[in-house]
């Protein structure tokens, strides 16, 4: 417990004194939290970030698919509930891109480091090691990127098509509306299926990723 508070008074203080990550990491190490250690940390935080995601995404479609089937009872009650449910989306979608952003920082940081330290190395056959070891996790992490970037590509039109909806029926709360808008439902569903399909596939290589770190 005083090693945890420990880390966050330093980790607060350092971003109290301008934010700067290599003063954060720099902190972190020194009560024994490397760059590895947060990288796998940001890891998980993201994984859970496109879960939450997804979560949020599947509601929206949820809601607007009651709304859809509106048969004269509360019509402003349920566009309040799916402009939450929008709100709670472009929310979610944010905190993926800001978990993507806050990875890919300490994942430079970490190979710039451990390039510099194969210079440090007398023993050859250690260094060769090392470097191999290296390239095997910059290119198992380039693959994970990627696969995180695609997955937070696809919530982009998702959202437009939610704010086009949500708007539209903003200004024309009415059964005409509705009936206007039944027809990019299937085009919205489609769209969510594909995020679906692609968070799926970041999350499992997030947690190959985190299971080949803490064995290295």
């Amino acid at each position: 417990m005083r090693q945890f508070v420990t880390v966050m008074w330093l980790a607060t203080a350092t971003l109290a004194l301008g934010g700067c990550q290599s003063a954060y990491y720099g902190a972190m190490e020194k009560v024994g939290v490397h760059k590895r250690d947060i990288l796998v940390d940001r890891v998980d935080d993201a994984r859970d970030a496109q879960a939450d995601a997804q979560q949020e995404f599947k509601s929206a479609l949820q809601r607007l698919d009651e709304l859809l089937k509106f048969d004269g009872g509360e019509l402003e009650e349920r566009y309040n509930a799916l402009n939450d449910d929008y709100e709670s989306s472009k929310s979610a979608a944010e905190r993926v891109r800001d978990r993507i952003e806050a990875i890919d920082d300490v994942a430079q940081a970490l190979f710039d480091e451990w390039q510099d330290e194969l210079e440090l190395y007398s023993n050859d056959t250690m260094r060769r090691e090392s470097e191999r070891s290296l390239r095997d996790t910059e290119r198992r992490y380039n693959s994970l990127l990627r696969s995180m970037e695609r997955a937070a590509a696809t919530m982009d039109p998702v959202l437009a098509k939610l704010q086009d909806n949500v708007l539209f029926l903003k200004h024309n709360l009415n059964a005409s509306a509705v009936d206007a808008i039944r027809g990019e439902y299937n085009s919205l569903q489609t769209d969510i299926q594909a995020l679906i399909r692609e968070m799926e596939a970041a999350i499992n290589e997030s947690n190959q990723f985190i299971a080949a770190m803490k064995e290295g």
